[in-house]
């Protein structure tokens, strides 16, 4: 099923594997949000037999762990450029290079739908939630995590202020929309989802997040630098800010929403 992708900001540009520090970034999300998405997994009723869908896998920690948590069943993990993907890490994944705007799974494919980081980046972010929720299986359950960005303004910080004012700039001409997360569980439920439900988790910036924040801004850092939003001794004073103890600050809440398809699970087991 795999479909020659469009160019969007996950192909070329901005966040592109091609971009120098890509994967950085990607692992600095993994090391500072997996224990709060597998904390989620955790709450749902997820079986050894389940088909699961990975959508925007990266670097792949969450369709790894669904795979080890379904053996009897199946991980499809999906994204436009699947290098950073090892199909060997479990019997039981498919790698599979897709732009999941255009992929049209089978109505009923999966029991278990996630994707992290993902819809805010799409343009049509509001159809894919209805699409995704109709590849479930009656009983299946679709969770979406996507960041909601603070108000730079807010930040105490007047550097931050100025970064991070940057930085959304860029992901909003880009495309990106990082205060959608707070649509998540009314669009859920509009699309005729049940047992919704939401959590959150704050990030944080400096203090023991400062591996999660240098990798993204320094991997945003050239078009930052290419539009004039920033100078080099801004980004070389935040370097230095990450490293004081004493400044700490939460630029993002992550949100989680999550919901079930009505019906009886297919592989419910006895």
């Amino acid at each position: 099923m795999t479909q020659q992708p469009a160019t969007t900001p996950y192909n070329s540009g901005l966040l592109s594997n091609d971009a120098d520090r890509e994967r950085d970034r990607l692992e600095s999300i993994q090391r500072s949000v997996d224990a709060f998405t597998t904390g989620v997994l955790d709450r749902l009723p997820i079986e050894s037999s389940w088909n699961c869908l990975e959508l925007g896998a990266g670097t792949g920690s969450i369709a790894y762990w669904l795979a080890g948590r379904c053996p009897d069943g199946r991980v499809v993990a999906a994204d436009l450029d699947t290098r950073h993907l090892d199909a060997s890490r479990a019997a039981n994944l498919e790698i599979q290079e897709a732009d999941i705007t255009r992929e049209d799974y089978a109505p009923g494919s999966f029991d278990l739908i996630h994707a992290r980081y993902l819809f805010c980046h799409l343009q049509e972010r509001d159809q894919m939630v209805a699409r995704a929720a109709g590849w479930l299986s009656p009983g299946g359950w679709l969770l979406i995590e996507e960041p909601y960005h603070l108000p730079a303004g807010t930040s105490p910080f007047p550097l931050v202020q100025r970064i991070l004012d940057a930085y959304q700039r860029t992901y909003r001409e880009h495309g990106a929309d990082m205060t959608w997360a707070r649509a998540l569980p009314a669009l859920l439920a509009r699309n005729a989802l049940t047992e919704v439900a939401f959590a959150g988790n704050l990030g944080c910036m400096g203090g023991l997040g400062q591996d999660r924040w240098l990798p993204l801004i320094t991997q945003a850092a050239p078009t930052l630098l290419a539009d004039g939003l920033v100078t080099e001794a801004d980004l070389t004073e935040f370097a230095t800010l990450l490293k004081d103890p004493a400044f700490i600050d939460i630029p993002q809440v992550t949100i989680s929403a999550w919901g079930r398809r009505p019906g009886t699970h297919p592989n419910t087991e006895a």
